[in-house]
């Protein structure tokens, strides 16, 4: 059976000859790849493969020393994370940030306010602003429900919903997502990637997500990149990459890449 063409349309995320050193310490080494709209894209690698690294110079927190990272064809190296996110970059993150005394729907209200442009005030209650927005976001992550609780009294895999509808506040053409299930029980993880998977395939966001629950990646990725000591190792559909001859060598003993944790 011959291989399906490839899509004519750009892709959402190029990166090409992505590198980054810390002194002598080569973390990313010419790396390229890309994330297509609708996508869901692992990036995957022992410790120390340069994953972190990568992301942190496609969200702005790096500047790379050479390469070009660019965004429905827009450069985007080196810009801040305040402008790559008003690109249209969305971010979680391993640990959840969001604000604990306050309802589900003004966590999200205040990414709308902060997308819209606004400046808040504690003389204007968030509550006011966005509320049909941030319940259709709510409503798409399965939160809705739970719209009035605070964030601090909510169970650990209802936080990651609220950060995934706070990331798609500025209506993102691409997700990042940091180790997004860490910490979760396994069908905490199982819900919340099936639900990314959902939003993408029926939005067209393409979603790149780091991952070390091979389980969570061959499951739920369309497409993984195996990155080790900062190179590229191994790209291709999940499947293809589990049998990788390197790519099980390089976690050899773990037993990650035939299913495993």
């Amino acid at each position: 059976m011959s291989a399906p063409a490839p899509s004519a349309a750009a892709p959402v995320l190029a990166v090409r000859d992505l590198a980054k050193s810390f002194g002598g310490v080569h973390a990313v080494q010419g790396v390229s790849f890309t994330v297509e709209a609708g996508r869901m894209v692992a990036l995957i690698g022992p410790n120390g493969a340069g994953k972190t690294t990568c992301f942190n110079m496609l969200g702005g927190q790096l500047r790379p020393d050479r390469g070009e990272i660019a965004l429905k064809g827009r450069s985007i190296a080196g810009l801040r994370p305040r402008e790559i996110w008003r690109l249209g970059v969305g971010r979680t993150f391993q640990i959840t940030a969001t604000f604990s005394s306050m309802t589900v729907r003004e966590n999200v209200q205040m990414a709308l306010i902060s997308d819209a442009g606004g400046i808040w005030s504690p003389f204007r209650a968030a509550r006011a602003q966005h509320a049909a927005a941030a319940e259709a976001l709510l409503a798409q992550v399965g939160m809705l429900e739970q719209a009035e609780r605070a964030c601090g009294v909510l169970a650990y895999g209802d936080l990651k919903r609220v950060e995934l509808a706070v990331a798609l506040a500025n209506r993102p053409g691409l997700l990042l997502m940091d180790e997004p299930t860490a910490g979760m029980a396994p069908r905490e993880r199982v819900a919340l990637m099936a639900l990314t998977a959902r939003i993408a395939s029926e939005t067209g966001i393409a979603v790149l997500f780091t991952e070390h629950d091979m389980d969570v990646v061959f499951a739920h990725a369309d497409r993984v990149i195996v990155l080790d000591r900062g190179r590229l190792l191994a790209e291709g559909p999940a499947e293809a990459i589990r049998q990788d001859p390197q790519v099980r060598a390089v976690y050899l003993g773990s037993g990650t890449v035939s299913g495993g944790h």
